[in-house]
């Protein structure tokens, strides 16, 4: 040992603030009706570090909003951790159909760079530390974190699917929304 080696990077501690607040059991709520807007809302990149703005796809692309469960960035939710690795193997063809793939988590800025390098996460991974999104898009919390949900927008960021988890059905498939992408209209 030279001393020139880096020290390792402390791990983040699963009970936290964010932890509490998200330890009462809130269900996922169904606050729109399909056809309504989208709520806007921008956030934190973790790859690029810089705001990231939901409408900026709107009138160019239809979108496919990922919520999903991290606790910190070593400890994945063992219903979600599955489905995140399928939506990025799944991300070209994502493409391929013309959509965005967005990915939402509650972790920090410096927890999600670590999971988006961690996973070569390829769609962009947003920060939503203080779980405002999740709120505002009825995701629900149980256990220490928001809930997972999946949202599909049109081109012009209408509500078009979504899904919230539940333990009979934990998250929609990436089939399920590619299936649900190729019967937008074409408008």
């Amino acid at each position: 040992m030279t001393g020139l080696t880096n020290p390792p990077t402390p791990k983040s501690p699963l009970i936290d603030e964010r932890f509490w607040r998200n330890f009462l059991p809130m269900p996922a709520g169904n606050r729109f009706q399909l056809g309504d807007r989208a709520p806007d809302f921008t956030l934190i990149e973790a790859g690029t570090r810089q705001p990231y703005r939901l409408s900026q796809h709107w009138g160019e692309r239809p979108v496919v909003l990922e919520f999903t469960r991290i606790f910190t960035e070593r400890h994945y939710c063992p219903f979600c951790f599955p489905h995140l690795v399928a939506m990025n193997d799944a991300y070209a063809k994502f493409a391929a159909a013309g959509a965005q793939v967005i990915l939402i988590t509650s972790t920090t800025l410096a927890q999600s760079q670590t999971i988006k390098t961690d996973l070569n996460l390829q769609p962009p991974l947003l920060c939503d530390p203080f779980c405002e999104v999740f709120r505002q898009y009825g995701a629900g919390q149980a256990l220490g974190a928001p809930l997972s949900a999946q949202f599909v927008l049109d081109k012009y960021g209408r509500l078009r699917y979504w899904h919230h988890f539940s333990f009979l059905d934990y998250n929609a498939e990436p089939l399920q929304l590619l299936y649900t992408l190729s019967t937008l209209p074409s408008d």
